[in-house]
């Protein structure tokens, strides 16, 4: 089940507005440039902030997301008709040979069972060019970032054009580590509408991660920091090694739960 925040029209329309600050792309668009990548398919691509930015400087994209309503914003911003938007999961990738696969935000997070952490791992292989690199973030469990998610830390009032005053915040509502579960909410203050949105992340060590990348015939050519946040992430770069083992262009079961919360909501910079 995809999250409200990215599957409620009236959410997914303000996401942007919540999530503003989009400093954390920066560090994907430096490394496509540092890697020199053509080509790149954003796995929970959400409303295709990414997907935009980078079909702006001439780079061939595909973004997948499970969650229509942010389809539809993403389809409303410059560029997009540049973009190969699929709406679907892991599971529903056409034959694609891509130079990166994309991450970015939660997305990584966002996949709870082995399982479904196995399934986009296996896309992103079968996607990739040889030598191809897969790119993503990931929180780091031992600086126990979710400490910080509640209202008195979170609290935001937003004044969003064509909307109106928007007061939200964040509230932790169990850590069963590895498992972190927590509720956004939304109050609008033109109808009095409240609504919310409930989501769990995964927190994976970085051996584990590691293990998992290797189990998928990616090779970690790199562990770097969120230039964004230093010390409170993972970015990993992986280099696609050997033949998949799924020599389709889709991966078993699993599923793409979308961006995940915004970075500036649990765990802000």
């Amino acid at each position: 089940m995809v999250d409200a925040i990215f599957s409620e029209r009236r959410l997914a329309n303000i996401y942007d507005d919540v999530d503003s600050d989009r400093s954390d792309l920066d560090a994907y668009i430096a490394m496509i440039d540092e890697f020199n990548a053509r080509s790149v398919l954003d796995i929970g691509c959400g409303t295709g902030t990414l997907a935009c930015l980078l079909a702006g400087r001439g780079i061939e994209v595909t973004g997948v997301d499970p969650a229509a309503a942010s389809l539809e914003v993403a389809r409303r911003k410059p560029y997009a008709d540049r973009v190969q938007w699929l709406a679907g999961d892991a599971t529903t990738l056409p034959p694609l040979q891509v130079d990166m696969v994309t991450m970015t935000g939660n997305v990584a997070q966002g996949f709870l069972t082995d399982e479904d952490w196995a399934s986009p791992l296996r896309a992103a292989r079968a996607a990739l060019k040889s030598a191809g690199l897969l790119v993503f973030e990931v929180r780091d469990p031992a600086r126990e970032g979710w400490r910080e998610w509640n209202r008195e830390q979170s609290s935001r009032h937003l004044e969003i054009p064509g909307v109106g005053g928007v007061e939200t915040w964040t509230d932790l509502t169990d850590v069963h580590l590895p498992f972190v579960s927590f509720r956004m909410t939304f109050v609008f203050e033109t109808d009095g509408a409240v609504l919310t949105s409930d989501s769990m992340l995964r927190f994976r060590s970085r051996d584990e991660i590691v293990e998992s990348l290797r189990r998928a015939d990616l090779i970690v050519k790199d562990v770097r920091e969120a230039p964004d946040r230093p010390g409170r992430e993972f970015v990993f770069v992986a280099e696609a090694a050997g033949t998949p083992q799924d020599g389709s262009g889709s991966a078993g079961n699993g599923r793409v739960v979308g961006p995940g919360l915004p970075k500036l909501q649990p765990g802000a910079k």
